[in-house]
């Protein structure tokens, strides 16, 4: 694969025999950034667990403290008292049977998802369409919930889920890299802090094998995780 000019000239900062400190990596990672808009900065981290099995399968959410730096568009299956509940929280979407219709027509314009319980039967029907996309509500994620007001405020708010995927690799947006090292680091180590406690009880040996962060545009920066393997 060809990369230009700015692309191997960041890659030279960065050795790839090294394990970094994750405030290093981060550090590194926003000085390879030199894109002209205000790229994301994503964590990738793999996992000694097998994604076939469901008692090795590792899901959650957590709330980052200093966001994405994106803006969230909540979109939320409810009916009566908690749908008002959710459009004073600020969801961009609500709705019921006719939410339903307008996603099988194509609607797509939301980023989290969130379902009252008694809604589920009929989100059930949308799994081909929003499973792919990640955006199945799900209580693991506390996007099936009777409080639903509360639901919208923490994906406003900045919580995102992590989950694996089908090469055991977890995917996850730390932030931009305007946040700078400092803020960026306080959201990676909550990240993975949670996926260190998630380790199933049926993981065995290394738990966390790799992990690296890089900018929308820029390469890969591995970083030494013993400090959460421990």
């Amino acid at each position: 694969m060809k990369h230009g000019k700015k692309y191997t000239d960041s890659a030279k900062l960065v050795d790839k025999s090294v394990l970094y400190d994750a405030g290093e990596a981060l550090e590194i990672a926003v000085k390879t950034a030199t894109a002209k808009f205000d790229e994301t900065v994503e964590v990738h981290v793999r996992l000694g667990v097998d994604s076939r099995h469901a008692d090795q399968q590792v899901r959650g959410a957590v709330i980052l403290p200093h966001g994405t730096g994106k803006t969230i568009r909540v979109a939320v299956f409810a009916k009566g008292d908690d749908a008002k509940a959710a459009e004073e929280a600020g969801a961009d979407v609500v709705g019921a049977e006719d939410l339903v219709a307008k996603i099988q027509e194509g609607f797509m314009d939301f980023d989290v998802a969130v379902a009252t319980p008694n809604m589920m039967g009929l989100v059930g029907r949308l799994g081909k369409v929003l499973g792919p996309h990640g955006l199945m509500p799900s209580p693991k994620a506390g996007t099936v919930t009777t409080d639903v007001a509360k639901a919208v405020n923490e994906a406003k708010a900045g919580k995102i889920e992590y989950r694996l995927d089908k090469t055991n690799i977890i995917h996850c947006p730390i932030g931009k890299v305007s946040f700078g090292k400092e803020k960026l680091f306080e959201n990676f180590d909550i990240l993975l802090t949670a996926i260190a406690k998630a380790k199933p009880e049926a993981s065995k040996g290394q738990y966390i094998r790799s992990c690296a962060v890089a900018t929308t545009m820029g390469p890969g920066v591995k970083i030494n995780t013993s400090k959460y393997s421990a």
